[in-house]
């Protein structure tokens, strides 16, 4: 009777989200065309809807089948679902801090080299944990620093490398992860704007010894909040999971008991033998799990994520080929040897264009075209970071410029073939009328 009711609701679910969500008709100027979005359809909302008409409100079998999921399509052997792309970002680099690495842990004062150019919890985490990021510039077109670029930052205090796939667009993360490999230090892919990207036909986020990604609204996939961390070195894995779960050493899920075979018969620092091992910690952790909740939407999600990427790809290109060749502007370019999954169009107003980037912003604004910039600029003028430690190779030019210069315009999935058309006229019709 309770799955007869179940199913009943769960269809009249269904039949409100299209009540909900009938076709609006796009009005140029008026309908707002956002950079960025969650798609989601009916079959999300019933996900939604069932997960709490089960009361599943912590994370628990949900979670485990979509990091099974996630691991699997992005070709990993774990995946750990965390609250938030920021969390996965500050877990992967503070895993590496763990003593289980011996020798190879980061400890205070260590380098991490990382882009000048970003969003600020690529960076906060090095900070957090007592390391000094080295900031090096990256190129105007791909927004990515290259790979030579961060082999001339390494020195011997250098332990990582921390970087992000700037919108999508993959850096030269073979070069650079077999710069890794030759120096011995490890490789954080920040791959939360990048899920489904490819380099040399691989995908991002399988090079690094460890990988990030988002599920907040704007990216490519959409949980409400959340993240998650990737790996296939069970070692590292397994760091993350303690972290993630307050630091403790039982790897037991909640509400099991001794699958650890351990609970009343181990001994770890100075507490007495058969301590139970469910508040043994040996890592400085936090609470970072996300629910049922969210993990049911990610699987609903998931289904549809080859979908996602095509369209961006689609919407991206569709922007490129109609913005060719406008004057006094730098249009963006996939790095060599890649196919990216792409987040955003990013637009640069050249330095001797008879108009300022502001100016543009403005008028496409003005016309409900949303604009964003590229995230933090030049973070080394952020003033959370103006007087932390840290070090910058080269004169960080490029970084500047997009400070003052870059913005990037939406290609999320939610977009129509109109809406595009009409960024396209409306940034020639500025151009044309500032020329």
């Amino acid at each position: 009777m309770s799955d007869e009711a179940k199913a009943l609701l769960l269809e009249q679910v269904r039949k409100y989200h299209h009540l909900r969500s009938a076709p609006v008709e796009f009005v140029p100027g008026l309908t707002p065309i956002w950079p960025s979005g969650a798609v989601l359809d009916e079959e999300d909302r019933a996900a939604l809807v069932e997960a709490a008409l089960d009361l599943r409100i912590a994370a628990g079998v949900s979670s485990r089948k979509f990091e099974s999921a996630f691991a699997r399509r992005l070709k990993r052997r774990k995946a750990h679902l965390v609250n938030s792309g920021s969390s996965a970002n500050l877990l992967a680099l503070s895993a590496l801090t763990s003593p289980l690495l011996e020798d190879r842990r980061l400890r205070p004062g260590d380098e991490v080299i990382t882009a000048a150019v970003g969003w600020t919890t690529t960076v906060s985490p090095i900070l957090q944990n007592g390391l000094v990021p080295v900031y090096v510039d990256v190129d105007l077109g791909t927004y990515n620093p290259t790979a030579a670029a961060i082999a001339a930052a390494i020195t011997p205090r250098t332990k990582a490398i921390m970087i992000a796939h700037t919108l999508g667009n993959p850096f030269e993360v073979a070069e650079v992860a077999a710069l890794a490999d030759e120096h011995d230090l490890f490789l954080i892919e920040d791959n939360c704007d990048a899920v489904g990207s490819l380099y040399d036909g691989r995908l991002t986020g399988t090079f690094g010894d460890l990988a990030t990604v988002s599920f907040y609204p704007a990216h490519h996939m959409a949980m409400g909040e959340g993240g998650c961390v990737l790996s296939s070195n069970l070692m590292l894995a397994r760091i993350v999971e303690s972290m993630r779960d307050w630091g403790r050493d039982c790897w037991c899920e909640p509400g099991e008991d001794n699958k650890c075979l351990k609970r009343f018969n181990y001994q770890l620092g100075t507490l007495p033998h058969g301590y139970d091992h469910k508040y043994i910690f040996s890592h400085l952790g936090w609470n970072l799990k996300a629910t049922d909740l969210q993990a049911s939407l990610g699987l609903s999600q998931l289904k549809k994520l080859d979908g996602f990427i095509e369209a961006r790809r689609a919407n991206w290109a569709r922007l490129r080929e109609g913005l060719e060749g406008v004057p006094g502007l730098l249009l963006p370019e996939a790095t060599a040897r890649s196919e990216p999954s792409w987040f955003g169009f990013l637009i640069t107003v050249a330095p001797d264009a008879p108009f300022r980037r502001a100016e543009l912003c403005d008028f496409l604004e003005s016309r409900k075209i949303g604009t964003r910039r590229l995230f933090g600029g030049n973070l080394t003028r952020q003033p959370a970071y103006v007087d932390q430690p840290h070090r910058i190779v080269g004169d960080l030019r490029n970084a500047d410029l997009i400070t003052e210069a870059t913005f990037w315009v939406g290609v999320y999935p939610g977009l129509t073939n109109e809406m595009l058309d009409y960024v396209v006229a409306s940034v020639r019709e500025f151009v044309r009328d500032h020329g």
